[in-house]
């Protein structure tokens, strides 16, 4: 499902890469890709989306991150990022907080449409579908930037099919930080294809920590209050039938992790599937 890419750059070249704005490029080092911005977008002072074209060698599944840097120094400096595009996509998108003096994100944030990314060639993650059991729900349980390795899932065909409901949860601080995953839910309910896949099955439960919102607090709290559940109509966490997904703070996977296992989900991986999985690449 991929068009034909032109070939990227990769070995020390004469070529100077396109940087993002205030920083000197160097050329691109050896064994990475170095692809184009082709879309900016600011949600908030703190988050923003962006998408660059695709090497035509690279495949990844749905959920997986991959380091990425730009060409701002002799030795670039890397982060761990979700792809959060699905593995059928031409191109490739990653949502991004904004770090001030953050080694990376000083800089990727002022990125602009022509700039060059540079992304190490060997994606790797948990947040796969291949990580858990056969189940009928799956919660995919986020806050902030969290939400990224979700979107490529809700947005990949294969969860529709290994389950009946899909249940996109995210935390933000701010009302404005929730876009992001609103978007991507009327994306895909309103996709010419995905739209059918999805229907009755993809759900939305959003919530605010310090704004006024229908839901509010932690989703730790949405949890232990039961509210997450009346809300949605379903009964609580049960190994039989549900299965999750976690991202966000290392503090909140380790508190919804907690409640996860209270309620009898085991945490799995790659090479040894169970009711849950959590992820622990960040960004910087």
């Amino acid at each position: 499902m991929h068009r034909q890419r032109k070939p990227t750059l990769n070995a020390y070249t004469s070529t100077v890469a396109t940087s993002a704005e205030g920083a000197q490029a160097f050329p691109i080092p050896d064994n990475v890709f170095a692809e184009t911005v082709t879309k900016v977008r600011h949600y908030t002072d703190r988050l923003f989306r962006f998408r660059t074209t695709r090497p035509a060698s690279f495949r990844f599944r749905s959920g997986e991150f991959v380091m990425i840097g730009l060409p701002n120094a002799e030795r670039p400096v890397f982060r761990a990022y979700s792809v959060a595009s699905p593995a059928w996509d031409d191109e490739l998108e990653f949502f991004s907080i904004k770090v001030p003096g953050g080694p990376l994100t000083e800089y990727l944030q002022k990125v602009k449409v022509g700039d060059t990314i540079l992304m190490r060639k060997k994606p790797t993650g948990t947040l796969v579908i291949d990580a858990l059991l056969p189940g009928k729900r799956l919660y995919l349980l986020s806050t902030g930037t969290g939400v990224a390795p979700f979107a490529s899932l809700i947005r990949d065909p294969d969860v529709y099919e290994k389950f009946d409901e899909v249940i996109l949860v995210q935390t933000c601080r701010e009302v404005a930080e929730l876009d992001y995953a609103r978007e991507l839910y009327e994306e895909v309910v309103n996709h010419e294809f995905l739209g059918e896949l999805a229907a009755g099955k993809l759900r939305l439960y959003d919530s605010a920590t310090r704004e006024p919102h229908p839901r509010q607090g932690r989703v730790t709290d949405l949890i232990d209050s039961g509210k997450l559940f009346s809300d949605l109509g379903v009964l609580p966490f049960d190994p039989a039938t549900d299965r999750a997904m976690i991202c966000g703070s290392m503090a909140m996977i380790k508190d919804t992790k907690d409640r996860l296992e209270h309620f009898g989900l085991v945490e799995g991986a790659n090479n040894a599937p169970n009711t849950f999985v959590v992820e622990r690449a960040f960004v910087g």
